[in-house]
């Protein structure tokens, strides 16, 4: 009876140098222990150390490598028949630039937020709507800030954290929140296009 590996691959894989190995980019499981470690080893690409991007390869390329190696394998794919692989060879930018990026973001998104709110309030009328209720149910003239207001105002507030389900560290729920499902699968979409694109590429 022949030994099974089972393979597994994600589809984006980060690399930080251009010597990659099977067990850099694979999840691998086989009974046989001594091919296991052979196959562990095995070169898959040299990237040239000076050009870092994406690469786009097929699974089926590195089943016929191993195949090379172990003839008699059985090789069980369950991970992703194409995969990236996405070589970076310079560290990240510095910690006081990824803290001006991140307030960057977060005056946008709160200003961007805060204008937009106010925008439909304006569209909808909202203030003359809540003068209008508290004078029929009062008999006095709103001041334009009531209990009306203010309830709507701390509404609007705890609305936002709860749909977002996020504040600081800390999480309402252990659900994924909205924004990190968005960004899931704008990186699968991001993935399945490039992936697409060399596909498309190789058939002309």
């Amino acid at each position: 009876m022949s030994d099974t590996l089972y393979l597994q691959l994600d589809q984006n894989i980060q690399i930080n140098h251009p010597h990659i190995y099977l067990q850099d980019i694979a999840k691998l499981s086989c009974s046989n222990s001594k091919i296991l470690n052979r196959l562990r080893v095995m070169p898959v690409i040299n990237l040239d150390p000076n050009k870092p991007g994406r690469y786009v390869m097929s699974v089926m390329d590195l089943i016929s490598e191993i195949k090379k190696k172990e003839p008699d394998l059985e090789i069980n794919n369950i991970g992703e028949a194409d995969f990236i692989i996405t070589f970076k060879n310079k560290p990240g930018p510095g910690l006081v630039w990824q803290w001006c990026k991140i307030i960057f973001v977060g005056l946008a998104a709160f200003f961007g937020a805060g204008f937009s709110i106010m925008t439909f309030n304006n569209d909808v009328d909202v203030g003359g709507l809540f003068s209008q209720i508290y004078t029929q149910v009062t008999g006095q003239t709103s001041g334009h800030f009531t209990v009306l207001e203010i309830t709507y105002s701390i509404g609007i507030g705890l609305g936002v954290l709860f749909f977002f389900n996020h504040f600081g560290h800390m999480k309402i729920t252990d659900d994924p929140t909205p924004m990190q499902i968005q960004m899931r699968l704008y990186e699968e979409n991001v993935n399945k296009t490039l992936i697409k694109d060399i596909d498309r590429t190789s058939e002309k």
